[in-house]
């Protein structure tokens, strides 16, 4: 295979990718930067952006992800289209396969691969993507005061969306699969006793409906029983609360991953166990998921690949 060496490269190109970059650039480490299979990220299948400082009337997802990528141009990122397909951090200089045709050889590698939302596998749900369709609350919640929304999943993410979304929403349906909730006691108790969440135990999604945006969903109640019922929901909002997938696989022999595959780094830095590769953004956060916060991070690890090339006399 074709190979290159590099100082710095990042893979991935979401708020944490472009980020990074943009500190890399402007600290004369040259990076290079693969955006993968979906260029900035999530957030481009986003409509609006209304919780990023700055833009003080909202932002396009797609927009936003387009002012931080020129960004990162202006101060000398490389910028390529490319899918990570394999790595080895086994030992320095790291190597990174792309679409298993070149290898980069780099002294620091930031991971930013971001968490792909776990969907139910409705078409309906890229039907109406952006349309009343949604696997953040924190992030689109707001477009749902005073309306009526329905939450899917049992664990204690889709009960802390619930709670958030009953202090904007008039109604929260929690739809959940099993006749029971997974959450916290803490969690269900929360839920149970809020009066403006109304929880369908034993209830399946099976579609979507409406004209120019969900209107409603199609419910199974007690699917595959005797007494299996069928029946629509009139709803403004469909959220997604099942789960993320972190985009760690080809990093997973050689990092430190949670039981759900997010890189553990130590403390409240970017660092992993491995010196010179740091992850930054949704791969390395279960907590917050936020592009905000991804931002953050992505500073931050391009911030300590720095004082680690210059900790190593390498720039």
């Amino acid at each position: 295979m074709e190979t290159e060496k590099v100082k710095c490269l990042i893979i991935g190109s979401g708020p944490a990718g472009y980020t990074a970059a943009i500190y890399a650039g402007r600290a004369n480490l040259s990076p290079v930067l693969y955006e993968g299979m979906q260029p900035g990220g999530q957030l481009t299948t986003t409509t609006d952006v209304e919780n990023f400082p700055g833009y003080p009337e909202g932002v396009s997802g797609s927009q936003l992800m387009d002012d931080l990528r020129k960004q990162a141009e202006h101060f000398g990122a490389d910028l390529r289209y490319g899918v990570a397909t394999a790595s080895d951090l086994s030992a320095a200089p790291y190597k990174v396969t792309i679409d298993d045709e070149k290898v980069i050889e780099t002294d620091t590698l930031i991971i930013a691969t971001g968490a792909t939302a776990k969907y139910l596998g409705l078409a309906d749900e890229k039907k109406y993507a952006g349309m009343g369709v949604s696997a953040c609350a924190t992030c689109d919640g707001f477009f749902y005061r005073k309306k009526i929304v329905a939450v899917v999943g049992g664990g204690d993410t889709a009960c802390e969306e619930a709670v958030y979304l009953s202090g904007l929403a008039s109604k929260v349906y929690l739809i959940v699969r099993k006749p029971y909730l997974r959450a916290s006691k803490i969690m269900q108790e929360r839920v149970t006793k809020h009066d403006k969440i109304e929880v369908l135990f034993e209830h399946n999604a099976v579609g979507l409906f409406g004209e120019n945006g969900v209107e409603g969903v199609h419910l199974v109640q007690r699917m595959g029983e005797a007494d299996e019922k069928h029946y629509d929901l009139p709803i403004d909002g469909f959220f997604l609360a099942i789960g993320h997938q972190p985009n760690s696989d080809i990093f997973k022999p050689y990092l430190d991953t949670d039981e759900t595959g997010y890189i553990v780094t130590e403390g409240n830095t970017p660092c992993t166990k491995v010196p010179g590769v740091f992850a930054a953004g949704d791969v390395a956060d279960p907590h917050y998921r936020q592009a905000i916060t991804a931002a953050g991070s992505g500073c931050k690890a391009a911030i300590e690949a720095e004082r680690y090339l210059s900790s190593k006399c390498m720039l």
